[in-house]
C-alpha cells in the first residue's frame, strides 16, 4: 500500500514538472546538454543542428549560384560580425529558421525555447564582435516627430498607419506585433528588402520617436473620426467615392424628375 502511494506521489510530481516545462517544438532540432554547459557552447550545438546547412560552419555563410531571400547570393549569408542584434531579431520574430532560403522571411511562431534563444544569440554574438541588442526608450520620444519621421522613412512601404503593404515581389509586414526592441533592431539591420538606417540617418532620439508613434498607431485617438479598422487611406478613399457617386446619382434623379414635371 505504501509503495502504491509512493508511486502515485512520484507520478504526480513528474506530471507537474512536465507541465511547467517548455514543450518541445516541431520543426527544429533540440539539443540536450549536461548541467553547467555554457550558453555559447550550447548555442554552438543548436547552431550545428539547425543553422549550419545555410549559414555554414562558424556562421561563415554558404555561397552558391542560388538566389536567396532579399537578393542574397547563396543559401545563407555570413553571420560573423552581425552580433547579438541580428540574431535576436531574426530568432525572436520567428523569421528564422527559414524553411526555404528563397522565401521571404515572415513573422511566425518561435520554435525555440527562451533559454535556447539565449544560447543561439550568445553563440552568434561570439563569432566576431558586432552590435548588441538595442535598448530603445520610446517614452523619451516625441509623438509628432515620430509621425513625421515614420512618414518620411517608413510609410512608403508600411503605410502611415503601420498596417503593412505590398511592394515589388514582397510584402511589407504590419507592425502591430513588433516590440519596441524589434522595431529598433529592424531599423538598424534592414531585414530582407527593407533599407538599413544608420545612426547618421536616424539618430537615437528620432528612433525613440518613431517607436513611440508606431506603438501609438496601434490604438490611436479616433476622436471626431471613423477608424475603419485603422488600415490606412485606401478604405477612406473608397468610402469617399461611394458617398460621392451616391450623391451624384441622387442629384441626377432629382434633376430628372423635375425636368419631367
Amino acid at each position: 500500500m505504501r509503495r502504491a502511494v509512493t508511486f502515485l506521489v512520484l507520478g504526480a510530481l513528474l506530471l507537474v514538472r512536465a507541465a511547467g516545462a517548455e514543450p518541445p517544438s516541431p520543426g527544429v532540432t533540440h539539443v540536450s546538454v549536461p548541467p553547467g554547459t555554457s550558453l555559447v557552447d550550447w548555442g554552438a550545438q543548436l547552431f550545428g543542428a539547425n543553422c549550419v546547412t545555410c549559414h555554414g560552419p562558424q556562421g561563415r555563410g554558404v555561397f552558391s549560384a542560388l538566389q536567396g531571400a532579399g537578393g542574397t547570393t547563396g543559401l545563407g549569408p555570413s553571420l560573423q560580425g552581425v552580433g547579438a542584434l541580428a540574431a535576436d531579431f531574426y530568432l525572436r520574430t520567428g523569421y528564422m529558421p527559414l524553411p526555404d532560403p528563397a522565401d521571404q522571411p515572415r513573422r511566425s511562431r518561435v520554435l525555440f525555447s527562451h533559454r535556447e534563444l539565449r544560447a543561439l544569440i550568445a553563440y552568434v554574438a561570439s563569432l566576431k564582435p558586432g552590435p548588441p541588442v538595442p535598448t530603445p526608450h520610446p517614452e523619451h520620444g516625441e509623438l509628432a516627430d515620430g509621425m513625421t519621421e515614420f512618414t518620411e522613412h517608413c510609410a512608403g512601404c508600411h503605410q502611415v498607419s503601420a498596417a503593412g503593404g505590398y511592394v515589388t515581389n514582397a510584402v511589407a509586414p504590419r507592425l502591430s506585433e513588433a516590440t519596441p526592441v524589434q522595431i529598433a533592431e529592424a531599423v538598424r539591420i534592414g531585414p530582407y528588402l527593407m533599407p538599413r538606417f544608420s545612426e547618421r540617418q536616424i539618430g537615437k532620439q528620432e528612433l525613440d520617436s518613431i517607436i513611440r508613434y508606431v506603438v501609438y498607431a496601434r490604438h490611436p485617438d479616433d476622436r471626431g473620426g471613423w477608424a475603419m479598422g485603422h488600415v490606412g487611406p485606401v478604405p477612406e478613399g473608397l468610402v469617399t467615392w461611394f458617398i460621392g457617386i451616391a450623391a451624384i446619382v441622387v442629384t441626377c434623379l432629382v434633376i430628372g424628375r423635375r425636368l419631367r414635371a
